[in-house]
């Protein structure tokens, strides 16, 4: 009878027993332990040659592994990127691109500043505080001057946004002058802003834009009904 099916003893010794939490880690887990062991026994080959092609077959295993991407641009830049990443950057070879390094690999991207909340003004939303900042930097002249009226324009359009009624140009002056922490002071300008009427419309235009795909924009008729076929439908009387 053939080894391979005799039954084992209970008592029998079995060598080479391996434990995945024993087994050496996985740098990129997606290319599974066979491809990681192809890595490692290229980059102890002694011949330079050898070596070279040795690594040119891994690439070739590497993009067989993931056909989807062979569209993707630097496809083959990423692949050999990652056999150094997997060689833990002790293999050498020739490659037809900038090796990376490990610094490279380590850095950190800088850390995102959280936006600040103003949660007394909420409605004019956190763009107004860098529209301000940018006008604080700005020298004196025309062009800040007109960043500031159309700041406060944009003010008193969010602010009726959030408040479908009226606002006076005083109300958006005094909240710019608190947002900007006293640099910008229009309390005491004759300048007029934008007509209350002309933001409500225009603010009235743009959210009618917003319908879903494939929704039916009803029509409102003279008598002041609709022609929307679902309302038609729903006085129907049943069968």
């Amino acid at each position: 009878m053939n080894s391979k099916y005799i039954k084992e003893n209970a008592n029998d010794t079995v060598f080479n027993l391996e434990y995945n939490s024993e087994r050496q880690h996985l740098i990129i887990p997606e290319y599974g332990r066979h491809l990681q062991k192809l890595i490692d026994q290229a980059t102890v080959i002694e011949d330079d040659v050898e070596r070279n092609k040795a690594a040119k077959y891994i690439i070739q295993v590497m993009g067989s592994l993931n056909p989807h991407l062979r569209d993707v641009p630097d496809f083959q830049h990423k692949l050999w990127d990652q056999l150094f990443i997997m060689s833990d950057f002790r293999i050498v070879v020739d490659s037809p691109y900038p090796i990376p390094s490990r610094e490279v690999l380590q850095l950190k991207p800088d850390v995102l500043k959280y936006p600040q909340n103003f949660p007394k003004y909420r409605f004019y939303g956190n763009n107004i505080k860098y529209m301000i900042d940018v006008a604080n930097k700005w020298e004196d002249g025309e062009m800040k001057n007109a960043l500031i009226k159309v700041i406060a324009n944009h003010m008193k359009k969010s602010y009726l946004s959030w408040n479908k009624d009226t606002v006076k140009d005083d109300v958006i002056f005094e909240h710019l002058l608190e947002l900007s922490e006293g640099t910008i002071n229009l309390t005491q300008s004759t300048e007029e802003l934008l007509n209350t009427n002309d933001l409500m419309r225009t603010n009235k235009r743009v959210s009618n834009k917003i319908i879903p795909s494939g929704a039916i924009k009803p029509k409102i008729t003279k008598n002041g009904k609709s022609n929307n076929p679902i309302h038609k439908n729903q006085n129907r009387k049943p069968l």
